[in-house]
């Protein structure tokens, strides 16, 4: 489990995030929800540790993030692991060689060990066969798996996807849907998936998390957003489209 106890982040003199409480339970596939420039990222930032909060607590199964050591945060980084908006592969790398990249960083695993753990990732993903192939020569959905595999190469308890349908048509979102769900359910993983698609959140989404205006304005199971009473909520879920 992650909790947040009371994040807040300030750029100068903007505060982006205001006192933010939340918690994302393992197992679960924890939606943050909430329209452009209103926290969301800033908010994964801190969690990763690409931001540190001005403030407030990042709490990693009973660690706390924020005030490691710099030898316990590589240790928790270890367990983390990230499927960025664009994939963000390295186009002058294979497909194995990008998913092998944090073994190689991380472990003392053989050559012969980092390549069963490719294969074993690529497999999860529906993807064996393509290790050798770049990046510029596979579609946009297989870069995404791609980017699933390389997220979970290092047996990870955290997973943390911003934005993982961006770019993919229909069809391919909701196989890309899928491959998160069965993933974290198979694993145990505390995945947390920053979205605009509320069909993503109704699809495959246990717990959301609703950020407005640097605040958690509400936060609970996916079955009651539709009856939350929040006024805010119900305005966005009724813009995106969504019925």
């Amino acid at each position: 489990m992650i909790e947040l106890k009371d994040i807040h982040k300030s750029f100068g003199d903007v505060e982006i995030l205001k006192g933010i409480n939340a918690k994302f339970d393992t197992g679960k596939v924890n939606l943050v929800i909430g329209s452009s420039g209103h926290g969301k990222s800033v908010m994964m930032k801190c969690m990763v540790g690409l931001e540190t909060p001005t403030s407030g607590s990042v709490i990693y199964d009973k660690r706390d993030f924020t005030h490691l050591e710099y030898q316990q945060v590589r240790e928790v980084r270890k367990e983390i692991g990230m499927l960025f908006q664009g994939t963000a592969l390295f186009d002058s790398l294979t497909v194995e060689q990008n998913v092998e990249f944090t073994l190689k960083m991380f472990t003392n695993m053989t050559p012969a060990e980092r390549r069963d753990r490719v294969n074993f990732c690529l497999e999860q993903v529906d993807m064996p066969g393509i290790n050798q192939k770049f990046p510029s020569e596979i579609s946009g959905g297989m870069k995404k798996r791609v980017g699933i595999a390389r997220a979970i190469a290092l047996d990870i308890k955290y997973l943390f996807c911003d934005e993982p349908n961006s770019g993919l048509d229909p069809v391919t979102s909701r196989l890309i849907d899928e491959l998160l769900k069965s993933i974290t359910e198979e694993f145990k993983i505390t995945t947390i998936i920053n979205t605009h698609d509320m069909k993503t959140v109704f699809d495959i989404g246990d717990d959301v998390v609703f950020i407005y205006e640097g605040n958690n304005e509400w936060s609970g199971k996916v079955k009651d957003i539709k009856t939350s009473g929040n006024e805010i909520l119900t305005r966005f879920i009724e813009a995106s489209q969504f019925h």
